[in-house]
């Protein structure tokens, strides 16, 4: 197969699709890779480094695409990429169609095959392909929510672990998975005072067996979050459905009574965001503030440590992305049910309930369209 690599073109987006340790892979599996010329330099890997694990440098994302048979990036492709797009292109990226109706339409009118890494499953219902950034953005989070805190980013002026004398900031984590998981561990670490909601009773155990009382675990309900929500210096949002639009469980009458300089760091931003004021941003101008709460919104949280995210995306794509290069995608999706789960638009067709729910458009099983592959 012909696999393509362009180089990421979202603002402050840094990450490649492949590493060159990935093309090598590829290439003693006997398929050619195309990488956009320095399309790995945010990461630290330089065109030569593609050339010696076998790919072919070519100049622009128009070469790229069309050359390629499969496509592989990170972030969802923006309007001039869905452009090139053919219908026997396979597309394999991270999409979050759910929330964005000009990328779905531009998919289904592209004829394409478009596979997203945040549907893929396993054998156990969990997401592989979106664990690794989720792990990172989880980390992030706390990080990014304790600078906005500080005085000059309009926060509170507060210390995230505080001092001896002094009281620690209350963290609030909406959703115990992945994401909530990490920031936990990050916030724990850092001596925040930490209060975690989810509505599964499983998941509120497993995080009192791995944290014990250096967390606060509360079942999920409009009224705890609004007691807890209001109540916070730094809230998380790290819900997440799986291929949905997040739901709006802060509302905005929950952040007009938050604190002057409290931060609210919506993860759920990719599937259009957990807090109803939320607006997704960039790493340019990464906060905005209303109701004199400090909003961080950005929408690739991962893309600023670009090379720790590339490498644990990477770790994680490959076993599928060779999947894809040696059986051809109708033989791979049919195969694994797993990897079927991750085909969101195809010839046409929304292929994901989820979407298709989201934007009150026909949909199809995935299963149903293999044989227009």
């Amino acid at each position: 197969m012909l696999v393509g690599v362009p180089k990421e073109i979202k603002n402050q987006e840094y990450r490649v699709g492949l590493t060159p340790a990935s093309v090598k892979e590829l290439t003693e599996h006997g398929h050619d890779t195309y990488v956009q010329k320095n399309a790995g330099d945010g990461v630290g890997f330089s065109d030569q480094d593609y050339i010696d694990a076998g790919a072919i440098i070519l100049e622009t994302a128009d070469e790229v695409f069309a050359k390629a048979e499969m496509i592989v990036k990170v972030k969802e492709p923006l309007a001039e990429e869905r452009a090139r797009l053919r219908p026997d292109h396979t597309l394999f990226t991270y999409l979050h169609l759910a929330p964005d109706e000009a990328q779905t339409q531009d998919l289904i009118h592209s004829g394409a095959t478009c596979i997203a890494y945040e549907t893929v499953t396993d054998k156990n219902g969990r997401l592989p392909l979106l664990a690794p950034m989720s792990e990172v953005a989880g980390r992030m989070s706390i990080q990014a929510g304790a600078h906005c805190l500080e005085k000059s980013m309009s926060g509170r002026g507060l210390l995230l672990g505080g001092v001896p004398g002094v009281e620690s900031a209350k963290v609030v984590i909406i959703g115990g998975g992945v994401v909530g998981q990490n920031a936990a561990a990050m916030a724990v670490g850092m001596g925040a005072e930490v209060v975690i909601l989810d509505r599964s009773v499983e998941v509120l155990c497993k995080l009192d067996e791995q944290f014990g009382n250096r967390v606060r675990t509360v079942y999920s309900t409009s009224h705890s979050i609004n007691d807890h929500v209001t109540t916070a210096d730094l809230v998380i949002g790290g819900v997440l459905l799986p291929g949905a639009e997040a739901p709006k469980l802060i509302t905005r009458d929950m952040i007009s009574k938050m604190k002057k300089g409290s931060v609210i760091v919506d993860v759920a931003i990719d599937q259009g965001g957990c807090a109803e004021t939320a607006v997704a941003t960039t790493h340019d101008e990464p906060t905005f503030i209303v109701d004199d709460v400090v909003h961080y919104c950005v929408a690739n949280m991962p893309g600023a440590v670009a090379r720790t995210s590339t490498l644990a995306l990477n770790n994680a794509t490959l076993p599928y992305v060779l999947q894809l290069a040696d059986k051809g995608p109708r033989q791979a999706l049919e195969e694994n049910p797993h990897l079927l789960e991750g085909l969101n638009v195809c010839k046409g067709v929304v292929t994901c309930q989820s979407v298709a729910d989201a934007q009150n458009l026909p949909y199809r099983p995935a299963a149903e369209m293999l044989t227009e592959l």
